[in-house]
């Protein structure tokens, strides 16, 4: 309890919290949101978000560890995400559909609403930084904020949806797909040159 209220900072805890909201951009994700709704018919907010905050925290602590125990780098897992992203990104911009339609709102709700969407190889490598330069602890309770705020933005998807209308969220598609493809190029290019 001690060490819990001296490692505990204010500071700290908004500058972890700031970052990982702008890692995740759950808003900025919405369209994507309501697409994987589409596509499956329903959501499990409370499913992705202990999944996604499971796979935070479990990244948080472990870190590399997991990665090295299957023999795969950061690198090689953010290509990997890349990839997922790229064919996410089509399916919005082409209005094509390249996963297959036996996926359920329980699976969407994992892959890839909660990886690599939310908690995803961007999340994981800024929480390998923020480890280097903040307190556990702080950065603990900016992953739950952060949960707390997914989950409410998950829980109102509905709501969002009907507020801006079908012509609203086929514009925001085409315009979160090609920041998407954008990010997911960028995410691929980059790691592609550490592996190599």
């Amino acid at each position: 309890m001690i060490d819990f209220l001296g490692s505990f900072s204010w500071t700290e805890l908004f500058k972890a919290t700031t970052v990982l909201f702008a890692v995740i951009d759950i808003i900025g994700s919405v369209p994507i949101i309501i697409k994987i709704k589409e596509n499956t018919g329903e959501l499990h907010p409370v499913r992705a978000s202990f999944v996604s905050f499971g796979i935070m925290i479990g990244f948080l602590i472990l870190g590399e560890s997991i990665l090295n125990l299957f023999g795969v780098t950061i690198e090689a897992f953010a290509v990997a995400g890349a990839f997922i992203l790229f064919a996410m990104a089509l399916e919005m911009i082409l209005g094509v559909r390249l996963f297959r339609d036996e996926v359920t709102g329980k699976t969407a709700s994992v892959v890839p609403l909660a990886f690599p969407i939310i908690a995803g190889a961007g999340t994981m490598t800024t929480l390998v930084s923020l480890k280097a330069e903040f307190q556990e602890i702080n950065i603990i309770l900016a992953i739950i904020i952060n949960i707390v705020i997914v989950y409410a933005v998950l829980r109102l998807t509905k709501k969002i949806e009907n507020l801006l209308g079908q012509g609203g969220i086929a514009i925001l598609k085409k315009v979160f797909g090609i920041i998407l493809l954008a990010i997911a190029i960028k995410l691929f290019s980059t790691n592609l040159k550490a592996l190599l």
